[in-house]
Protein backbone atom coordinates (compact mmCIF):
# COMPACT_ATOMS: atom_id res chain seq x y z
CA UNK A 1 0.00 0.00 0.00
CA UNK A 2 1.44 3.39 -0.50
CA UNK A 3 0.47 7.21 1.21
CA UNK A 4 0.21 9.43 -1.33
CA UNK A 5 -0.99 13.50 -0.90
CA UNK A 6 -1.46 16.49 -2.89
CA UNK A 7 -0.90 19.99 -0.70
CA UNK A 8 -2.59 22.63 -2.25
CA UNK A 9 -2.92 26.66 -0.86
CA UNK A 10 -6.53 25.86 -0.70
CA UNK A 11 -7.09 22.02 0.04
CA UNK A 12 -5.62 18.56 0.16
CA UNK A 13 -6.28 15.40 -0.96
CA UNK A 14 -4.52 12.66 0.78
CA UNK A 15 -5.07 8.82 -0.11
CA UNK A 16 -3.98 5.53 0.54
CA UNK A 17 -3.47 2.96 -2.43
CA UNK A 18 -3.42 -0.32 -3.83
CA UNK A 19 -1.69 -2.06 -6.65
CA UNK A 20 -3.53 -1.81 -9.49
CA UNK A 21 -3.29 -2.92 -13.30
CA UNK A 22 -2.72 -0.32 -15.13
CA UNK A 23 -1.88 2.56 -11.88
CA UNK A 24 -2.18 2.67 -8.54
CA UNK A 25 -6.01 2.41 -7.29
CA UNK A 26 -7.77 4.32 -4.58
CA UNK A 27 -8.46 2.66 -1.53
CA UNK A 28 -8.92 5.67 1.27
CA UNK A 29 -9.47 9.25 -0.12
CA UNK A 30 -9.87 12.54 2.07
CA UNK A 31 -10.28 16.23 1.75
CA UNK A 32 -8.82 18.43 3.75
CA UNK A 33 -8.73 22.40 4.08
CA UNK A 34 -5.06 22.95 3.91
CA UNK A 35 -5.02 26.04 6.36
CA UNK A 36 -6.69 23.75 8.75
CA UNK A 37 -3.62 22.60 9.88
CA UNK A 38 -0.14 23.70 11.28
CA UNK A 39 2.36 21.55 9.62
CA UNK A 40 2.09 18.65 7.36
CA UNK A 41 3.04 16.07 10.17
CA UNK A 42 -0.49 17.44 11.48
CA UNK A 43 -2.42 17.06 8.42
CA UNK A 44 -0.80 13.63 7.83
CA UNK A 45 -1.26 12.65 11.10
CA UNK A 46 -5.13 13.76 11.16
CA UNK A 47 -5.58 11.49 8.28
CA UNK A 48 -3.88 8.53 9.75
CA UNK A 49 -5.46 9.08 13.34
CA UNK A 50 -9.21 9.19 11.22
CA UNK A 51 -8.47 6.12 8.88
CA UNK A 52 -6.58 3.84 10.56
CA UNK A 53 -4.66 3.12 7.86
CA UNK A 54 -1.90 0.64 8.13
CA UNK A 55 0.91 -1.39 6.11
CA UNK A 56 1.96 1.61 4.44
CA UNK A 57 5.36 0.47 2.22
CA UNK A 58 6.09 3.97 0.87
CA UNK A 59 4.77 7.51 0.75
CA UNK A 60 5.08 10.80 -1.71
CA UNK A 61 3.68 13.92 -1.00
CA UNK A 62 3.34 16.45 -3.67
CA UNK A 63 3.61 20.19 -2.24
CA UNK A 64 2.64 23.74 -3.72
CA UNK A 65 6.60 25.29 -3.82
CA UNK A 66 9.91 24.41 -4.47
CA UNK A 67 11.35 21.51 -2.75
CA UNK A 68 14.47 21.00 -1.08
CA UNK A 69 15.02 17.06 0.12
CA UNK A 70 12.22 16.41 2.43
CA UNK A 71 11.47 20.38 3.19
CA UNK A 72 9.62 22.80 1.23
CA UNK A 73 8.49 26.32 2.17
CA UNK A 74 4.98 26.77 0.11
CA UNK A 75 4.23 30.29 -1.04
CA UNK A 76 0.69 29.87 -0.49
CA UNK A 77 0.74 28.36 3.12
CA UNK A 78 2.33 29.60 6.07
CA UNK A 79 4.24 26.85 7.04
CA UNK A 80 7.37 24.76 5.97
CA UNK A 81 6.46 21.13 4.87
CA UNK A 82 8.85 18.62 6.62
CA UNK A 83 8.29 14.78 5.58
CA UNK A 84 11.14 14.03 7.70
CA UNK A 85 8.91 13.05 11.07
CA UNK A 86 6.24 11.56 8.56
CA UNK A 87 8.78 8.94 7.95
CA UNK A 88 9.95 8.49 11.44
CA UNK A 89 6.43 7.57 12.11
CA UNK A 90 5.62 5.27 9.20
CA UNK A 91 8.78 3.53 9.10
CA UNK A 92 9.03 3.46 5.44
CA UNK A 93 10.80 5.88 2.35
CA UNK A 94 8.89 9.32 2.25
CA UNK A 95 9.54 11.42 -0.59
CA UNK A 96 8.03 15.26 -1.07
CA UNK A 97 7.55 16.35 -4.96
CA UNK A 98 6.81 19.71 -6.47
CA UNK A 99 2.71 19.76 -6.59
CA UNK A 100 3.04 19.90 -10.74
CA UNK A 101 6.38 17.59 -10.60
CA UNK A 102 4.03 14.84 -9.24
CA UNK A 103 0.77 15.71 -11.10
CA UNK A 104 2.95 15.36 -14.11
CA UNK A 105 3.60 11.19 -12.53
CA UNK A 106 -0.01 10.96 -13.36
CA UNK A 107 0.14 11.87 -17.53
CA UNK A 108 1.19 8.77 -18.63
CA UNK A 109 -1.50 6.75 -16.64
CA UNK A 110 -4.29 9.09 -17.32
CA UNK A 111 -7.29 7.33 -19.29
CA UNK A 112 -9.03 8.79 -22.65
CA UNK A 113 -12.03 9.98 -20.64
CA UNK A 114 -10.14 12.03 -18.48
CA UNK A 115 -8.66 14.08 -21.35
CA UNK A 116 -10.40 16.79 -23.09
CA UNK A 117 -8.88 17.72 -26.36
CA UNK A 118 -8.44 21.50 -27.31
CA UNK A 119 -5.93 20.60 -30.24
CA UNK A 120 -5.42 17.36 -31.90
CA UNK A 121 -2.33 17.94 -33.19
CA UNK A 122 0.12 15.47 -33.92
CA UNK A 123 1.72 13.23 -30.91
CA UNK A 124 5.71 12.70 -31.40
CA UNK A 125 6.06 9.59 -29.68
CA UNK A 126 9.80 10.74 -29.05
CA UNK A 127 8.60 13.94 -28.18
CA UNK A 128 8.77 15.90 -24.27
CA UNK A 129 5.44 16.66 -23.05
CA UNK A 130 4.38 19.63 -20.63
CA UNK A 131 2.42 20.52 -18.15
CA UNK A 132 0.19 23.82 -16.96
CA UNK A 133 -2.24 24.21 -14.22
CA UNK A 134 -3.97 27.15 -12.58
CA UNK A 135 -5.64 27.01 -9.47
CA UNK A 136 -4.50 29.04 -6.26
CA UNK A 137 -1.61 29.92 -8.07
CA UNK A 138 0.03 28.79 -11.44
CA UNK A 139 2.49 25.58 -11.48
CA UNK A 140 4.01 23.96 -14.31
CA UNK A 141 6.55 20.91 -14.96
CA UNK A 142 8.30 19.59 -17.65
CA UNK A 143 8.22 15.96 -18.67
CA UNK A 144 11.91 14.94 -20.23
CA UNK A 145 11.20 11.94 -22.57
CA UNK A 146 14.21 9.70 -22.35
CA UNK A 147 14.32 6.79 -24.13
CA UNK A 148 10.37 6.76 -24.78
CA UNK A 149 9.83 7.27 -20.74
CA UNK A 150 8.45 10.70 -19.21
CA UNK A 151 10.66 11.64 -16.82
CA UNK A 152 8.89 14.96 -15.03
CA UNK A 153 10.84 17.55 -13.85
CA UNK A 154 9.72 20.37 -11.48
CA UNK A 155 9.95 24.04 -12.44
CA UNK A 156 8.79 27.35 -10.85
CA UNK A 157 7.82 29.13 -13.86
CA UNK A 158 4.44 30.45 -12.30
CA UNK A 159 6.77 32.75 -10.82
CA UNK A 160 8.39 34.37 -13.31
CA UNK A 161 7.48 37.31 -15.31
CA UNK A 162 4.42 37.78 -16.30
CA UNK A 163 4.80 39.57 -20.37
CA UNK A 164 1.93 41.48 -21.38
CA UNK A 165 1.54 40.94 -25.42
CA UNK A 166 -1.23 43.45 -25.95
CA UNK A 167 -2.15 47.09 -24.98
CA UNK A 168 -4.97 45.98 -22.70
CA UNK A 169 -2.54 43.84 -20.94
CA UNK A 170 0.03 45.98 -20.59
CA UNK A 171 -2.42 48.77 -18.95
CA UNK A 172 -3.42 46.04 -16.79
CA UNK A 173 0.45 45.32 -16.33
CA UNK A 174 0.81 49.12 -15.05
CA UNK A 175 -1.60 49.05 -12.92
CA UNK A 176 -1.46 46.23 -10.87
CA UNK A 177 2.78 47.02 -10.61
CA UNK A 178 1.48 50.08 -8.87
CA UNK A 179 -0.18 47.75 -6.03
CA UNK A 180 2.49 44.74 -6.31
CA UNK A 181 5.46 46.42 -7.89
CA UNK A 182 6.52 43.29 -9.61
CA UNK A 183 3.48 41.03 -11.77
CA UNK A 184 4.16 37.45 -12.11
CA UNK A 185 2.13 35.01 -14.01
CA UNK A 186 1.22 33.15 -10.29
CA UNK A 187 -1.15 37.13 -10.10
CA UNK A 188 -2.66 36.70 -13.86
CA UNK A 189 -3.29 33.23 -14.34
CA UNK A 190 -5.06 32.01 -11.44
CA UNK A 191 -7.92 32.30 -8.91
CA UNK A 192 -6.36 35.45 -7.32
CA UNK A 193 -5.16 36.40 -10.30
CA UNK A 194 -8.59 36.73 -12.19
CA UNK A 195 -9.73 38.33 -9.15
CA UNK A 196 -7.05 41.15 -10.14
CA UNK A 197 -8.19 41.25 -13.91
CA UNK A 198 -11.90 41.67 -12.15
CA UNK A 199 -10.50 44.96 -10.57
CA UNK A 200 -9.06 46.20 -14.15
CA UNK A 201 -11.84 45.58 -16.27
CA UNK A 202 -14.14 47.22 -13.18
CA UNK A 203 -12.00 50.35 -12.22
CA UNK A 204 -14.43 52.53 -13.57
CA UNK A 205 -17.82 51.36 -12.37
CA UNK A 206 -19.06 48.50 -9.77
CA UNK A 207 -20.26 45.12 -11.19
CA UNK A 208 -23.83 44.92 -10.66
CA UNK A 209 -24.06 41.05 -9.94
CA UNK A 210 -20.36 40.37 -8.35
CA UNK A 211 -19.70 41.42 -4.80
CA UNK A 212 -16.09 42.40 -4.02
CA UNK A 213 -17.35 41.73 -0.49
CA UNK A 214 -18.02 38.24 -0.99
CA UNK A 215 -16.02 35.60 0.57
CA UNK A 216 -12.81 36.10 -0.70
CA UNK A 217 -11.71 32.38 -1.60
CA UNK A 218 -15.18 32.31 -3.65
CA UNK A 219 -15.19 35.18 -5.91
CA UNK A 220 -13.12 33.49 -9.04
CA UNK A 221 -16.25 30.78 -9.86
CA UNK A 222 -18.46 34.28 -8.69
CA UNK A 223 -16.71 36.12 -11.89
CA UNK A 224 -16.01 33.31 -14.05
CA UNK A 225 -19.87 32.26 -13.34
CA UNK A 226 -21.15 35.57 -14.43
CA UNK A 227 -18.47 35.78 -17.55
CA UNK A 228 -19.71 32.36 -18.68
CA UNK A 229 -23.61 33.62 -18.86
CA UNK A 230 -22.82 37.12 -19.87
CA UNK A 231 -24.34 38.60 -17.55
CA UNK A 232 -21.87 41.49 -17.12
CA UNK A 233 -19.22 42.96 -20.14
CA UNK A 234 -16.37 43.83 -17.64
CA UNK A 235 -16.58 40.28 -16.22
CA UNK A 236 -16.85 39.02 -19.71
CA UNK A 237 -13.16 40.79 -20.11
CA UNK A 238 -12.13 39.95 -17.38
CA UNK A 239 -12.01 36.15 -18.26
CA UNK A 240 -11.47 36.18 -21.95
CA UNK A 241 -7.82 38.22 -20.67
CA UNK A 242 -8.00 35.18 -18.22
CA UNK A 243 -7.85 33.15 -21.16
CA UNK A 244 -5.48 34.49 -23.49
CA UNK A 245 -2.81 34.95 -20.97
CA UNK A 246 -3.32 31.43 -20.05
CA UNK A 247 -3.34 30.26 -23.99
CA UNK A 248 -0.19 32.48 -24.02
CA UNK A 249 1.80 31.11 -21.44
CA UNK A 250 0.81 27.35 -22.30
CA UNK A 251 2.81 28.08 -25.57
CA UNK A 252 5.45 29.64 -23.87
CA UNK A 253 6.10 26.70 -21.84
CA UNK A 254 4.94 24.49 -25.09
CA UNK A 255 8.13 26.29 -26.69
CA UNK A 256 10.69 26.13 -23.87
CA UNK A 257 9.97 22.06 -23.44
CA UNK A 258 9.65 21.78 -27.04
CA UNK A 259 6.31 19.71 -26.60
CA UNK A 260 5.67 18.05 -29.04
CA UNK A 261 4.38 15.10 -27.19
CA UNK A 262 1.48 17.63 -25.85
CA UNK A 263 0.44 20.19 -23.68
CA UNK A 264 -1.65 19.07 -20.53
CA UNK A 265 -4.01 21.92 -18.76
CA UNK A 266 -4.18 20.49 -14.74
CA UNK A 267 -5.23 22.56 -11.77
CA UNK A 268 -8.94 22.98 -10.67
CA UNK A 269 -9.53 26.24 -12.80
CA UNK A 270 -9.16 24.61 -16.34
CA UNK A 271 -12.22 22.01 -16.18
CA UNK A 272 -14.72 23.99 -14.98
CA UNK A 273 -13.70 26.87 -17.51
CA UNK A 274 -13.95 24.14 -20.94
CA UNK A 275 -16.48 25.99 -22.39
CA UNK A 276 -14.40 29.83 -22.43
CA UNK A 277 -11.32 27.38 -23.28
CA UNK A 278 -13.14 25.70 -26.49
CA UNK A 279 -14.15 29.50 -27.31
CA UNK A 280 -10.43 29.31 -29.34
CA UNK A 281 -9.27 32.41 -27.60
CA UNK A 282 -6.84 29.81 -25.63
CA UNK A 283 -5.71 28.24 -28.71
CA UNK A 284 -5.31 31.42 -30.50
CA UNK A 285 -2.92 32.72 -27.97
CA UNK A 286 -1.21 29.25 -27.51
CA UNK A 287 -0.15 30.03 -31.26
CA UNK A 288 0.07 33.45 -32.32
CA UNK A 289 4.31 33.06 -31.72
CA UNK A 290 5.89 33.61 -35.05
CA UNK A 291 8.16 32.57 -36.35
CA UNK A 292 6.90 29.03 -34.56
CA UNK A 293 3.09 28.92 -35.19
CA UNK A 294 3.58 25.98 -37.31
CA UNK A 295 5.34 24.22 -34.86
CA UNK A 296 2.19 24.95 -32.15
CA UNK A 297 -0.04 24.16 -34.22
CA UNK A 298 1.11 20.38 -34.66
CA UNK A 299 1.21 20.55 -30.49
CA UNK A 300 -1.76 18.61 -29.19
CA UNK A 301 -3.23 20.36 -26.19
CA UNK A 302 -5.45 18.38 -23.67
CA UNK A 303 -7.40 19.66 -20.03
CA UNK A 304 -7.17 16.74 -17.56
CA UNK A 305 -10.65 16.06 -16.39
CA UNK A 306 -9.64 13.90 -12.79
CA UNK A 307 -9.80 16.24 -10.03
CA UNK A 308 -7.42 13.77 -8.19
CA UNK A 309 -4.68 13.52 -10.56
CA UNK A 310 -2.05 14.74 -8.65
CA UNK A 311 -2.90 12.46 -5.73
CA UNK A 312 -2.82 9.82 -8.19
CA UNK A 313 0.55 10.97 -9.69
CA UNK A 314 2.19 11.30 -6.24
CA UNK A 315 1.01 7.77 -5.44
CA UNK A 316 2.71 6.61 -8.95
CA UNK A 317 5.84 8.07 -7.94
CA UNK A 318 5.63 6.16 -4.41
CA UNK A 319 4.46 2.99 -5.89
CA UNK A 320 8.43 3.22 -7.61
CA UNK A 321 10.02 3.60 -3.91
CA UNK A 322 8.77 -0.27 -3.77
CA UNK A 323 9.80 -1.80 -6.87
Amino acid sequence: MWLSADVGGTKTLIGVFAPGAARPEPRIVREYTTLDFDSLDDLIGTFLDETGATGIGAAAFGVAGPVNGLVARMVNVPWVADAAPIGERLGCPVTLLNDLEAMAHAVPVLEPDELATLQEGIQTPTGNAALIAAGTGLGEALLHNIDGRFIPAASEGGHADFAARTPRELAFVADLSQSLGRVDHDRVISGPGLVNLFRFTHRSHACRVVDLNDDHAALPAHISECALARRCAACVEALDMFVEAYGAEAGNLALRSVATAGVYLGGGIAPKLLPALESGRFMDAFRDKEPLADLLRTIPVRVILNPSAGLLGAATFAATLTD
